[in-house]
C-alpha cells in the first residue's frame, strides 16, 4: 500500500529535494520526513514496501520509499506521525490529481510507473502540456 501526499509550495521535484535536504525537514538520524497528524491505520501494509507518491502543481511526479513510522511529539504536546522517507527521490510517469488535505491510499495497481532510467534525466514538458497528456492517459 502507498500513499499519496500534496507537495504544498513545490513547484519541482528538484524543488522537492532541495526542502528534504535541509535539516528542517531531517530527523535525528538525517533522514528526511514528513510529519503528519494521523497515524496510518493501514501502516503495516505501508511498511511491507509502500511508497508516498508526491503530487507536485497538480499531479503525481514522483515517489519515495517509506522506510518507517515514528510517533514524534510537537512543541504543542501533541503527538504525530512522522514518516521517515527514503532520501532517493524517483521520478514517475504524471498522473493528474484534484488538490485534497491530508493524504490519501494509493493501491499498488493504481500507482503510476517509475519512469526509466533513460528518461530520468529529461526537461520536463510544459505543465500544460504535460497535464492534458496525463489526463488523456499518454503519461
Amino acid at each position: 500500500m502507498n500513499l499519496v501526499k500534496l507537495s504544498v509550495g513545490t513547484e519541482d521535484i528538484a524543488g522537492l529535494a532541495r526542502w528534504q535536504a535541509s535539516k528542517r525537514a531531517q530527523g535525528a538520524d538525517g533522514l528526511p520526513r514528513h510529519v503528519t497528524r494521523m497515524w496510518p491505520r493501514r501502516a503495516d501494509e505501508i511498511l511491507a514496501g509502500g511508497s508516498i507518491y508526491w503530487v507536485i502543481r497538480g499531479a503525481i511526479r514522483c515517489r519515495q520509499r517509506i522506510l518507517r513510522l515514528d510517533g514524534v511529539t510537537g512543541d504543542d504536546g501533541v503527538r504525530r506521525c512522522a514518516i521517515v522517507l527514503d532520501p532517493e527521490v524517483v521520478a514517475t510517469a504524471q498522473a493528474t490529481r484534484r488538490p485534497f488535505q491530508g493524504w490519501r491510499y494509493l493501491r499498488p495497481e493504481d500507482a503510476p510507473a517509475d519512469l526509466s532510467g533513460s528518461r530520468r534525466g529529461e526537461e520536463a514538458l510544459p505543465d500544460a502540456l504535460s497535464a492534458a497528456l496525463a489526463e488523456i492517459g499518454v503519461l
